[in-house]
């Protein structure tokens, strides 16, 4: 049996367009979507298949859409204050408990809450933020977004243009510990510089 390699490109096409499916996260699955139709295309070609082309075309121009929808800061984004003990932000930490403590193990659940945010995205919760006040820095014990927009820009936009939710309530610094190294390395993304044990951000 003599190998054929134009239909590899057809398996790797559909494996492509397999694996975005099973992404959680948003961008994820658009980009590894975009690459699965564009090399969709590329089959169609070789085959001579133009139903093929026509279709993954289209497909690759709204992944792409999507995408710049997503990283082009034209997403609706958002943070709320609410009380530390907000029905909605208890149940909302009790349902991620399992995650939250794998990827920031040293939250303790137990602690007080002196400041609480919901992060929303497009009007919809997106994530939440916790910590203490100490005079005019705010100590942050959670910063957890969900795992489908991890990959866009709410950690960004809220240390960045959204920062006047810090400001407003009189906040000039603010400090946390580094957690895992990729929580780290988010740290380091969205401005923040190691200061001794903790990682620290001015406002």
């Amino acid at each position: 049996m003599s190998f054929d390699w134009q239909e590899l490109v057809g398996y790797v096409a559909s494996a492509l367009v397999v694996t975005s499916l099973a992404m959680t996260s948003v961008v994820r699955l658009r980009v590894i979507s975009l690459a699965g139709s564009v090399t969709f295309v590329a089959y169609g070609l070789l085959i001579d298949s133009i139903p093929i082309v026509i279709t993954n075309a289209s497909i690759a121009c709204i992944n792409v859409w999507f995408l710049s929808r997503e990283l082009g800061g034209r997403r609706d984004l958002g943070a709320v204050v609410v009380p530390g003990d907000s029905p909605f932000l208890v149940d909302f930490l009790a349902k991620h408990a399992d995650e939250i403590a794998t990827f920031q193990p040293e939250h303790d659940p137990s602690h007080p809450i002196d400041f609480a945010l919901v992060l929303t995205r497009d009007g919809l919760p997106a994530g939440v933020l916790l910590g203490r006040r100490d005079a005019s820095t705010l100590h942050v014990t959670l910063d957890y977004v969900l795992r489908a927009y991890r990959d866009s820009r709410v950690g960004r936009w809220l240390y960045g243009v959204g920062s006047d939710v810090f400001t407003d309530a009189g906040f000039e610094r603010i400090c946390t510990a580094g957690g895992n190294p990729q929580h780290r390395s988010y740290l380091e993304q969205v401005g923040f510089h190691q200061d001794g044990d903790l990682w620290a951000r001015e406002l």
